[in-house]
């Protein structure tokens, strides 16, 4: 038999060896039967340098397109019989019954987040957004902060690098300002999110927390509608025995300014009479100016409050660093 006549019979009965091998072990000896050191097809190549100078070129072609698709077919097989050893030997029922896994709970701060929302939705407030990244004019400048106010100092506010001047939000009230630039009164907002602040004194402050704010912009808008609204949110969060009292105060972008106190017997657990809670007020007509809406006409309230404090009166909780160290011991209990 001539040397091309013994190349197609020879890669034929390879294949089929390879296809018939039953595991990995008996597919590396038929590799090494064909292309082993001493391998058939090793010996075939070798019978090229008997060949004369004008058969050579066909004739290697032709073998090493055949060691070419004998290499792919073992590649193959090889692939097959190796998914096949992954394989469990005792294959699974699938339809036994399975293992039951207990489910994941939300987040403290998300349950109370959740309800705040809950809450306000039932008096016809939306939910608004803002970027955490922000500029001192949305920050400060609207809110009609000036600019010596402590509040802007390096030691109070994480303050980006760079000539853009922007900085960490240390407050949601800067959406407040975003959604009043877009869109004309009536307006009914609630802000929940994360801002930052130079501030780890002890166990109740933390760099970063999360803060909700509501802001009500409407026509002979008083401070009756800011009371009534902060008594019906608070005695849904945390019972009807909670009282409120409220106090004077200063912030720059409302006047008159107040701060709310609250008594339940939560506090009283607490060993405190009353705790400060929130901050509110009627926005301040050069925040209105500001935005462009006439202050003559219109008239709201806003007030902000930690969603964190919330959930440390609610849970009885005395340190804020727990709900940020993913403890599932402490997760797992809410």
């Amino acid at each position: 038999m001539s040397f091309l006549d013994q190349i197609e019979p020879l890669q034929q009965q390879a294949v089929q060896d390879f296809n018939q091998a039953s595991d990995l072990t008996s597919l590396d000896q038929v590799r090494i039967q064909y292309l082993g050191a001493s391998g058939k097809f090793t010996a075939l190549l070798k019978q090229l340098s008997t060949l004369t100078k004008e058969e050579k070129p066909a004739a290697g072609k032709l073998v090493n397109l055949a060691k070419g698709e004998l290499e792919a077919a073992l590649a193959s097989r090889r692939s097959v019989l190796e998914l096949q050893a992954a394989l469990p030997k005792n294959p699974t029922d699938f339809t036994l019954p399975g293992r039951r896994h207990s489910l994941g709970k939300l987040h403290p701060l998300t349950q109370v987040t959740d309800d705040i929302v809950r809450c306000f939705r039932k008096l016809g407030f939306v939910v608004a957004d803002g970027p955490e990244i922000e500029d001192d004019y949305h920050c400060f400048d609207a809110l009609n902060t000036p600019a010596d106010h402590p509040a802007r100092d390096a030691q109070d506010t994480f303050h980006l690098t760079g000539p853009s001047k922007h900085l960490l939000r240390t407050h949601t009230s800067s959406v407040q300002i975003r959604v009043m630039e877009k869109q004309a009164p009536p307006i009914r907002i609630i802000v929940p999110g994360r801002v930052y602040r130079r501030d780890n004194a002890d166990a109740t402050h933390n760099p970063t927390f999360h803060q909700i704010e509501g802001l009500y912009v409407d026509k002979n808008v008083t401070m009756s509608d800011l009371k009534g609204t902060v008594e019906f949110v608070f005695k849904q969060l945390l019972g009807d025995e909670v009282k409120l009292r409220f106090r004077p105060h200063y912030f720059s972008y409302t006047e008159p300014s107040m701060e709310i106190d609250f008594s339940s017997p939560l506090v009283k657990k607490m060993g405190k009479d009353w705790l400060e809670i929130a901050g509110c007020g009627m926005v301040h007509p050069q925040v209105f100016k500001t935005v462009g809406y006439d202050p003559e006409v219109w008239s709201g309230w806003a007030f902000g409050f930690g969603i964190e404090r919330i959930a440390m009166i609610r849970y009885g909780i005395t340190d804020i660093r727990l709900f940020y160290q993913n403890d599932v011991r402490f997760l797992a209990q809410f």
